[in-house]
């Protein structure tokens, strides 16, 4: 999120909090993740979003995030509607009441939001998450105290339970996305001087995670954004006409608190086992989350990141999606690093998902089918990140993924086990060579595959018991 000076805040006020001054019921009627585009050299930039450093227990049930390694992100809301974007309401400034009006023309059909899960499927993906509610305060279930909901307006539709039933009978895993700070309640943008009003923002997030905990059974992932105590207003010194950020180290220190561990409470009451990301305050996370990110290897820390499939996060038109093999270097970098990808689509406002769209997840999917030994249930590493690719590993095997279209040899640090088997899961012919400094691996490459080479390594002892090699460069020519 771009830095947020004294005129954009007083824009952002007039525009989108005037509701403040409508009656109650009409208020409620008209009161996650920016849509910046990425850097030019993304993925690839060591950059983690902010957040609560991961607790060193785990406290949800980490076991089969762990596994399942890849996820669908889904961002549905009104914003399909204008088709530019979550964040068309703040980038547009436009006014509450005249953005709510949307509502009475988003009516997406029920099979279409059956079909997502159908679509994560067959891409292999093992979970996902879908916006219950983003930043503009739309909510895609039913909420008796707020009746901006899809619900409440055309759809008549409880999206988030028609959604969880596809998903659980897909045999997959269920996560919500929510968004604490909702842009109708001036209290957000100043939680000092509109104290009251910010409270009753908070008072309908601990509401509406208690309803989300209660009514859609089994909640596997829960994924907060915008809810951190140093997160845009939160971040800036709101005494200082000119609000000028919060220098490194210094935090928000007023009046208003998410009082998270009521949330945190809440959560854990109701649903024990589900996964937190980290970015609510004061609610201990299970997992951190990165976005538009590769980022460092670390596996110590739970960590998954999320990006986009065609470049937006809400759908903004019919765009071409990422190449298949960029699709696949994306995977096997994430996971050779110890982190999950949570790849994202946006569907249209009829809850379509772009047919192209859909073939590369498929494609995707049909690449897993082959080569899923290699990335489900596996972990990061032993052998670091380097110019041949990653590796990844499980019981006794290693998978080195080799993404270097050319390299013919690839030299790899010396480890503590002998290889006593050697194979290429992608049909290449592989020699391997072992000695006190080196492991050597000689690869004869195959014209027909220049996605990702997968030599399976197996070795006299678990894989896990070697020790990660993060001082030394993995060579290759």
């Amino acid at each position: 999120m771009p830095r947020i000076d004294r005129r954009e805040f007083c824009l952002a006020l007039g525009a989108l909090s005037s509701v403040a001054m409508l009656p109650s019921v009409l208020r409620a009627n008209t009161s996650p993740m920016t849509q910046d585009q990425p850097p030019a050299d993304a993925p690839g930039i060591d950059q983690a979003s902010a957040g609560q450093k991961v607790a060193a227990v785990d406290r949800g049930n980490m076991q089969w995030w762990r596994g399942a390694r890849f996820g669908m992100f889904i961002h549905f809301g009104l914003y399909a509607l204008p088709a530019r974007g979550e964040w068309v309401q703040w980038r547009e400034q436009i006014p509450v009441h005249e953005y709510a009006k949307l509502a009475g023309q988003f009516n997406p059909v029920r099979a279409h939001v059956e079909q997502w899960a159908d679509i994560a499927k067959e891409a292999g993906m093992k979970y996902t998450v879908l916006t219950a509610r983003h930043h503009d305060g739309f909510a895609l279930f039913d909420d008796p105290g707020n009746p901006f909901t899809s619900v409440s307006t055309a759809a008549r539709q409880d999206i988030v339970a028609v959604y969880a039933a596809a998903v659980r009978k897909a045999g997959l895993r269920v996560g919500l996305y929510y968004s604490p700070l909702d842009w109708r309640f001036p209290g957000f943008f100043f939680p000092n001087l509109q104290l009251e009003n910010a409270e009753q923002m908070r008072a309908q997030y601990h509401r509406q995670i208690k309803q989300l905990m209660s009514d859609y059974g089994e909640i596997d992932a829960l994924w907060f954004d915008g809810g951190e105590s140093d997160w845009l207003s939160f971040s800036h010194d709101m005494s200082d006409p000119s609000f000028p950020k919060l220098k490194p180290g210094e935090h928000y220190h007023g009046k208003f608190s998410w009082q998270g561990a009521e949330v945190n409470r809440i959560i854990r009451d109701l649903q024990p086992q589900v996964v937190v990301n980290n970015r609510a305050a004061d609610v201990p996370p299970d997992y951190q989350v990165r976005e538009w990110a590769v980022g460092d290897f670390d596996n110590t820390t739970p960590w998954e990141t999320a990006f986009p499939l065609a470049g937006y996060w809400g759908y903004s038109g019919d765009k071409d999606p990422m190449s298949l093999k960029d699709a696949i270097h994306l995977l096997a970098n994430v996971v050779g690093r110890d982190g999950n990808l949570l790849l994202n689509v946006g569907p249209r406002a009829d809850g379509t998902i772009q047919p192209s769209h859909v073939q590369r997840l498929k494609e995707i999917g049909t690449w897993l089918g082959k080569y899923g030994e290699s990335i489900y249930e596996t972990r990061g590493g032993p052998f670091m990140p380097g110019k041949y690719g990653v590796s990844t590993h499980r019981d006794q095997r290693i998978y080195v993924h080799v993404l270097e279209g050319k390299m013919e040899t690839v030299t790899l640090p010396a480890i503590q086990a002998n290889v006593i088997g050697a194979a290429s899961l992608t049909g290449e012919s592989v020699r391997v060579s072992q000695d006190p400094a080196a492991l050597n691996l000689h690869i004869q490459r195959s014209r027909s595959n220049t996605m990702d080479t997968i030599i399976a390594l197996d070795l006299d002892r678990p894989a896990s018991s070697i020790q990660s090699w993060l001082q030394r460069e993995v060579d290759g020519s």
